[in-house]
């Protein structure tokens, strides 16, 4: 019998949000989150596989604007700020829950978790991307880019030029961070249109993941379902989402997280305790906000919620980490016995729901990966690019147009609540792309400038985060205010060089505020 391939893939991303003209900003708490309870965590779960020769591989797309949060140096110094707060708060912790015996044990064991954050984070310089890079060049981990600010690719279609730069600066940027061009991508959203290809091929992209029935109606059908690549007409492979292991994993309502002993994400003591005791410990607009002490498990569909049990969290990661396992091999063994090429199964996270959604997570994913290399047979660990090194020989097929959005397609980024964007979007997209090919050949520095900066403006217009946050009501206001102050920086910036009367104080400070890929090719929308 053949043996399996699964391929894991971790898709790490934040928008980019960055606000120096304030001391604390609150949307900038979701990145200084993210690296103490997923970025750092995955970061030491790797490292120790790897110094342990586990006989494991994985993949992981660190999008461009993620890359850039982690590489600048204003929100290094934030963070770790953010760390040290957390570091007092439990701390303080410790002192209140004396009395308390279950939630003193807690607060001591978010002391050594925080602690732990802000050393690895102090020890590596305040710099996540080398550490990324790291496991790239030992070979445990494949990274992978994205578009440049998870612009939704479909709904550009019609302005090829905007869909050819979000990708080639991404290319470009990814080539910065990790010292070699990326072999895959992440299509934001995961969302596909026909055509795209040609822009993977000049970035020289050899191959993308799509949800199933991406790949299912496409045509001609695939021999082999969801569990063979196919090349597409014009080059690119494409691999397709495993639903099944995706929803084990990922449903809170049938998947692994909703367990009543993991940790409930939403009951956190910046909304239980008095602001007189946890001002301190806040931002300096002093709003309640999550501090990543909770002290609850997700107990069941009541407000009540029973104390977390860490000892009955870690059993169940394990229970599911075997169950999961389990499943992978039943999912394999007929795969293996009837398909007469090595069958692979493709299964794309969010990386956030690891340690941050899900608080077990990184333990359940360690518990995994370790089972899977040492504990069975029937299939092996590995990631897109080295399984199209060992099958080369794959069916031709065109892709439907899909993403893995509600219903499959666009409805989640195009609906009544966002739809008012795109008008201004296309505008900007064709503005660009004029005022590119009008200055082709310029070397007047302000004029090149201007065209930079107007290329960052409009391709942080362009985040999909900013319609997903709309089309859910999270942070609907600020993901509105974004898309407007891109769009009105990038017009002004517009009208500035169609009359030749350039504002250097207005560039100046739009550089300061969105200071995203500093080498940005603005030809690209020639």
């Amino acid at each position: 019998m053949r043996k399996g391939k699964f391929a894991l893939l971790l898709h790490a991303h934040l928008p980019y949000v960055r606000h120096p003209e304030h001391d604390d900003f609150l949307e900038e708490d979701w990145f200084y989150e993210a690296i103490a309870e997923t970025y750092v965590p995955l970061l030491v779960l790797f490292e120790r596989l790897v110094a342990d020769r586990a006989p494991a591989r994985l993949t992981m797309s660190v999008t461009p604007p993620l890359c850039a949060m982690m590489e600048d140096p204003l929100l290094q110094e934030r963070a770790a700020r953010h760390l040290e707060r957390s570091v007092a708060l439990a701390e303080s912790e410790v002192r209140r829950t004396r009395g308390d015996e279950q939630r003193h044990a807690l607060a001591l064991f978010y002391l050594g978790r925080f602690s732990a954050a802000r050393d690895y984070f102090e020890r590596r310089g305040r710099r996540l991307v080398p550490a990324f890079r790291e496991l790239q060049d030992a070979g445990f981990l494949e990274i992978i880019t994205c578009a440049a600010t998870h612009g939704f690719l479909p709904l550009m279609a019609d302005y090829p030029e905007a869909v050819r730069a979000q990708i080639m600066v991404a290319r470009d940027y990814h080539r910065q961070c990790f010292g070699r061009a990326p072999s895959g991508i992440w299509l934001p959203e995961c969302a596909y249109f026909p055509g795209v290809e040609k822009f993977l091929c000049e970035a020289d992209i050899k191959w993308f993941v799509l949800d199933a029935h991406g790949v299912m109606f496409g045509k001609p059908q695939p021999r082999f379902a969801i569990y063979a690549p196919c090349y597409t007409p014009d080059g690119p492979a494409v691999f397709a989402r495993d639903r099944d292991s995706s929803r084990q994993v990922w449903s809170a309502e049938e998947g692994y997280p909703g367990d009543p002993a993991y940790r409930d994400f939403y009951r956190d003591i910046g909304y239980d305790l008095g602001m007189d005791y946890l001002r301190p410990f806040l931002g300096a607009d002093g709003q309640r906000k999550f501090t990543g002490l909770k002290y609850h498990r997700i107990t069941g569909r009541t407000e009540h919620k029973e104390l977390y049990h860490r000892p009955w969290a870690e059993a169940a990661a394990d229970a599911h980490a075997a169950d999961f396992l389990a499943n992978r091999i039943k999912q394999f063994e007929p795969l293996c016995a009837e398909m007469p090429a090595d069958p692979v199964v493709v299964s794309p996270y969010d990386a956030e729901l690891f340690g941050h959604w899900w608080f077990e997570g990184p333990e359940f994913l360690d518990l995994f990966l370790r089972k899977a290399a040492y504990d069975q047979g029937v299939f092996e660990l590995t990631t897109p690019s080295h399984y199209l090194e060992d099958n080369d020989v794959l069916q031709v097929v065109q892709p439907c147009a899909s993403s893995w959005g509600n219903k499959g397609y666009w409805e989640v980024w195009l609906d009544q609540s966002n739809a008012w964007i795109y008008p201004h979007l296309h505008a900007a997209a064709r503005r660009m792309t004029e005022m590119a090919r009008k200055n082709a050949k310029t070397r007047t520095r302000w004029k090149k400038e201007t065209l930079q900066q107007m290329a960052r403006e409009l391709l942080l217009a362009q985040s999909s985060d900013w319609a997903f946050l709309m089309r859910t009501g999270t942070a609907s206001d600020y993901a509105s205010k974004r898309t407007k102050d891109h769009l009105l920086r990038f017009n002004r910036l517009y009208d500035q060089l169609a009359d030749g009367r350039p504002d250097g104080d207005f560039l100046a400070a739009c550089r300061e505020r969105d200071n995203i890929f500093p080498d940005i090719e603005w030809r690209y929308y020639i």
